[in-house]
């Protein structure tokens, strides 16, 4: 592997070395052992952004952007060489940043708990690339301010006691940048470079490789390797459960895996790009994951959250997985041997077990081209943002001279894993698509699955929801019904 530097993390512009630091240490247990302790533990599995804190990462529409993550989750070990930002970094009491400043007038702030993690989940907005241009674009409403403030920026930061009207009062009071903020001119200069990692301290290791073939040379000597990216569901595991790794190995910012192109017949989508990235860089120009995205979690994990890990882990209430099934997904899987392409439907094969074998990593996402024109994605959960799915459907129909002839349809949390609706694909293809149709192939889809009864919902809940799904997706279209009536001018 090639050799690395001495492990170092900037903070607040101040180089901090590594040494003696524990490989599962969390950013947030490193900054607060450092006296920074603004940002605060709350959940410990990334739910309430009270450890919010900002990271220099590669834009996709400037140099570089300010980017918030849940920092109780990502290990330090992977900052290192990276710019990080902490809301005392952003301002002090005598000097408050614009954020902190509109927070404390507005009375977005009563015990502050949460307010650090609030500051720096709305700092990351507030020097968002294109935050201008959507102001002028975008209607006003209630999650969309007239500063083209997005409240889904804060949609991971939980507030106990003060209520969220001013903490919105403050987000939407916000101007632009001053000519003069720092903040704002570091965007416009590249972002650090990443450099490989290799961190070792009482028996354990954390490597970064610099290539995928250093990668997959190393989970091959050590198949027993726990690979990471954004740490969303590994770093739950350190904090709950104590899980520690002889040898985490982060492949989050391989080159390999970090490249989105529209190819002939199909779109090709890098396993180690976040779901942030993943949403800028397409742009809508993928419908079903547009509908999928402002759903997954909140924007603290999708800054971290990969499509690569959220397949890997082969969670049955994973969120991508039923629009990807949707999609026709296939998932291409990368080894010493060579590359080899499997449908995803083929991929999982029991709870939490997949074909994947101990030397290969999900390299990207094919979906091919062209897409269906009628999609939807449909999750029930007992929150609307920010929750895990009791039933998660995807869906993705093409339907020519009023009669459905394709329907791919994927589901989740009604199985050991996520899975193709395939009965319901069958009694759909071929028929009309009207709502006596769509009523009777609705009780095919109640009966898709095995679902059971724990604390999110019992299992007739989640059948009932299958049902109703269908029924959901063709009344939001009236426009492909073939039976609907013109109402008399």
């Amino acid at each position: 592997m090639t050799k690395t530097s001495a492990p170092c993390v900037t903070v607040n512009g101040d180089q901090v070395p590594l040494t003696g630091v524990a490989t599962h240490t969390t950013t947030l247990d490193w900054l607060r052992g450092r006296g920074l302790t603004g940002a605060k533990e709350g959940c410990a599995e990334g739910e309430c952004g009270a450890c919010s804190i900002l990271v220099a990462r590669p834009g996709t529409s400037s140099p570089t952007e300010w980017t918030s993550i849940n920092a109780c989750l990502v290990p330090v070990a992977a900052l290192d060489g990276q710019e990080v930002v902490t809301s005392e970094g952003l301002g002090t009491s005598g000097d408050l940043h614009p954020v902190q400043q509109e927070l404390a007038v507005r009375g977005g702030s009563q015990c502050g708990y949460c307010t650090p993690g609030f500051v720096c989940s709305l700092a990351a907005e507030y020097y968002r690339p294109g935050r201008a241009a959507d102001a002028e674009a975008e209607p006003c409403d209630h999650e969309h301010g007239p500063n083209g403030v997005d409240l889904h920026a804060l949609s991971g930061n939980l507030c106990r006691c003060t209520g969220y009207r001013p903490i919105r009062d403050a987000a939407y009071a916000l101007g632009a940048p001053e000519a003069d903020d720092t903040f704002a001119a570091r965007q416009q200069q590249p972002p650090p470079e990443v450099r490989p990692t290799r961190i070792a301290v009482d028996g354990a290791e954390f490597v970064r490789p610099e290539t995928l073939t250093e990668a997959l040379d190393v989970i091959t000597e050590w198949p027993e390797a726990q690979v990471v990216a954004g740490s969303t569901d590994w770093g739950v595991e350190v904090n709950l459960r104590g899980r520690r790794a002889p040898l985490v190995v982060a492949v989050d910012r391989l080159p390999e895996l970090r490249e989105l192109s529209f190819r002939t017949g199909h779109v090709e989508i890098g396993a180690a790009l976040t779901l942030t990235e993943i949403e800028r860089k397409l742009n809508g120009r993928v419908p079903l994951l547009a509908e999928l995205f402002p759903q997954f979690a909140s924007r603290l994990i999708r800054n971290g959250a990969t499509l690569g890990g959220n397949i890997g882990t082969a969670s049955p209430i994973g969120d991508a997985p039923p629009a990807l099934l949707a999609l026709d997904a296939e998932v291409v899987l990368a080894s010493p041997r060579g590359e080899r392409v499997v449908a995803l439907a083929d991929y999982f094969t029991g709870y939490r077990e997949t074909v994947l074998a101990a030397d290969e990593l999900i390299r990207s996402v094919r979906l091919p081209l062209p897409l269906a024109p009628l999609v939807g994605f449909h999750k029930i959960a007992k929150r609307r943002f920010d929750d895990i799915s009791s039933v998660a459907v995807g869906y993705a129909l093409e339907i020519a001279d009023g009669t459905v002839i394709r329907a791919r349809i994927g589901l989740g949390g009604v199985a050991a894993t996520p899975l193709r609706a395939v009965a319901t694909e069958d009694a759909l293809v071929g028929q009309p698509w009207t709502e006596e149709t769509v009523r009777r192939t609705a009780a095919v889809l109640a009966g898709e699955g095995t679902p059971m009864d724990d604390h999110r919902a019992s299992a007739s809940y989640r059948s009932a929801m299958l049902g109703q799904s269908l029924l959901r997706l063709f009344h939001n279209h009236p426009e492909t019904h073939t039976d609907r009536q013109e109402v008399p001018a």
